[in-house]
């Protein structure tokens, strides 16, 4: 695979045919020396449909101080116009049945907006983890590369240096005559 299966089978311990699909694009990835990593929020914004997006925006919104402040704003002003300010008509008066109504609808629709929004965050949350997976193994393989080519480089020069001691030990032997 990718004409490297000592690589493969020297630094996965299996066979090529053993590698999982990540596996397979990371080393590819790291033999044509390009890079892996990418943006995650990008990558993940990219494939978010319209409704997965909204999802995401009233969740944001529903979760925020400001809307918390804004509501009890809302309900404070809902009650005092409805008990103190319209004493003779209110439109809802005490004990607020339509404000019930209206809040239960909210809940009603907001919790369920609330878990998709939950769940697209753990599935960012995978695919987070999965591209840190994809970084961190081609990194190991750029490491391991690189100690492999240090050991070869250091093996040659030893090498070169061992030559160059039985000459110059050979050169000692003549001029001395031991």
């Amino acid at each position: 695979m990718y004409n490297l299966p000592n690589f493969v089978h020297l630094h996965f311990d299996k066979t090529a045919e053993e590698l999982g699909e990540t596996e397979k694009r990371v080393l590819k990835k790291a033999h044509e020396r390009k890079i892996v990593s990418t943006d995650v929020n990008a990558a993940f914004s990219a494939n978010a449909s319209l409704g997965e997006r909204l999802a995401d925006g009233i969740a944001r919104v529903g979760g925020s101080w400001s809307f918390i402040v804004c509501f009890l704003l809302f309900l404070v002003v809902w009650c005092v116009v409805n008990t103190i300010i319209l004493l003779t008509r209110a439109f809802d008066p005490y004990p607020f049945i339509f404000l019930n109504l209206v809040l239960s609808m909210i809940a009603a629709i907001q919790a369920p907006i609330i878990m998709m929004s939950q769940n697209r965050q753990t599935e960012r949350d995978r695919f987070e983890a999965a591209k840190d997976y994809e970084v961190n193994l081609k990194a190991e393989l750029e490491v391991l590369s690189l100690h492999q080519k240090i050991d070869l480089q250091v093996l040659a020069e030893l090498s070169v240096v061992r030559e160059e001691i039985a000459k110059l030990s050979k050169l000692v032997t003549e001029k001395t005559g031991i």
